[in-house]
């Protein structure tokens, strides 16, 4: 069977089009460029990839860089040292506007041009030349895609001819003492950086390994620390379309940033990445048919991040109480999903009611992921039940609850399957 999903990208494409917006004049590469071209690609967290339209087209990754600049920043300086520098708030100006804070004169986030200038000259030691500092750049992005990316040279240097506001910008930081290295060195590499290649399928991949926590879902190496994504993502949320992000918030709802080039990428932590390009621009310099087509996706499928399913109500698939030849009671908890606190809870409220048991089973054989508050409370439940003077056991063939003596009281017997229970019966 043909799959439903390119079909459908195709159908939003052609309800989403339209003329409106105009190319980026300011850069003469990008004044160039075809203003027809319209692309949108989804990449599942295991690297499937659907695509309509020109998805092979290349273009300049441009402000699209920045998560992901700020991410290496994090990976090699840590969060609080990062935070020195560059704050995390909306700034409601434009991205290119030669501002700081007030008090602690920081960027006010990565996302616009003040801040992206910091997080590059923060890259590696700060005696790093510009051709490593580009070089760290280019692989980490390399890595996020899963294939080899360069820097396209006419960009750059087209761009590198109108880089007046970004020299501004960056001798504003040199003059706070915001970065140390030669302001013009910092624009040079923030701007080869601006001017690396991509298409619309790098870049819902480079997405979908921020939504898997870093991981890059082909290659299956941990790009980035799970916690640098984690803030990369939420610094998306709410700086990472421009003066709109409030706007993009409300109506949209998952992290996004764009370029002035005419991408857009979007990343729904835990289920898909996403990429759009449509070189014609709006007022705030993000792709009006790009900005069209993701509202269209995030009503359609249901992709706005608080409009997500509450998953505890899903969380014990079956709760069974059974008596033994004997006539002691064995209870068994099955359970599916990604266990969360909320999930947890729930079983918690589950195995506290009912009558006191000789043996308790917990299934976990659906269960696709424990996050760490998880994981300390079923192994709670397991100790608490083992001090009630209950047996526990575990079905738990992917040992996706690992357990250590310091958690309970004894380890629980883990079992292959239901066959100790024969000859059990409903109560």
């Amino acid at each position: 069977m043909k799959s439903p999903v390119p079909d459908y990208l195709t159908e939003i494409l052609d309800a989403c089009g339209g003329d409106a917006g105009a190319l980026a004049g300011y850069i003469p590469e990008l004044a160039s460029a075809d203003p027809d071209r319209l692309a949108v690609c989804l990449s599942t967290i295991d690297g499937k990839l659907y695509r309509a339209g020109d998805s092979g087209t290349e273009f300049s990754i441009q402000s699209i860089s920045k998560p992901f600049v700020y991410a290496l920043a994090l990976a090699d300086h840590g969060l609080d040292d990062v935070l020195e520098r560059i704050g995390v708030e909306p700034s409601g100006e434009a991205f290119n506007e030669l501002s700081l804070e007030r008090d602690s004169r920081r960027p006010r986030n990565p996302m616009i041009n003040a801040g992206a200038l910091t997080a590059h000259a923060l890259v590696g030691d700060p005696g790093d030349d510009v051709d490593t500092r580009v070089e760290r750049v280019r692989r980490l992005m390399s890595d996020f895609a899963g294939r080899e990316l360069h820097v396209d040279r006419r960009i750059y240097e087209s761009e590198m001819s109108q880089a007046y506001r970004n020299l501004a910008i960056a001798n504003m930081l040199r003059s706070y003492g915001v970065i140390g290295q030669d302001p013009r060195d910092v624009v040079r590499g923030y701007t080869q950086q601006c001017a690396i290649s991509v298409t619309s399928s790098d870049l819902a991949t480079m997405a979908a390994t921020l939504a898997t926590g870093g991981v890059q879902p082909t290659t299956g190496k941990q790009v980035v620390p799970e916690k640098v994504a984690r803030q990369v993502l939420s610094v998306m949320m709410t700086c990472g379309m421009y003066d709109a992000a409030g706007d993009w918030m409300t109506t949209v709802g998952f992290p996004a940033k764009s370029g002035v080039s005419g991408g857009i990428l979007g990343a729904l932590p835990g289920q898909l990445g996403m990429a759009v390009f449509s070189p014609r621009l709006d007022s705030h310099g993000n792709s009006t048919r790009g900005v069209r087509i993701c509202t269209r996706m995030s009503a359609d499928m249901g992709l706005h991040i608080m409009q997500a399913p509450e998953p505890a109500r899903s969380t014990v698939r079956r709760d069974r109480t059974l008596r033994g030849p004997d006539g002691s009671l064995a209870r068994v908890c099955s359970l599916q999903g990604s266990m969360q606190f909320s999930s947890v809870e729930r079983v918690v409220r589950t195995v506290t009611d009912g009558l006191p048991i000789a043996l308790f089973v917990l299934d976990l054989r659906r269960v696709s992921s424990v996050n760490d508050v998880a994981r300390r409370m079923l192994a709670e439940i397991v100790r608490r039940l083992q001090l009630d003077g209950a047996e526990v056991a575990l079905l738990d063939p992917d040992h996706v609850l690992p357990l250590s003596e310091q958690a309970v009281v004894r380890l629980p017997e883990r079992w292959s399957s239901l066959a100790p229970l024969e000859g059990y019966e409903r109560v």
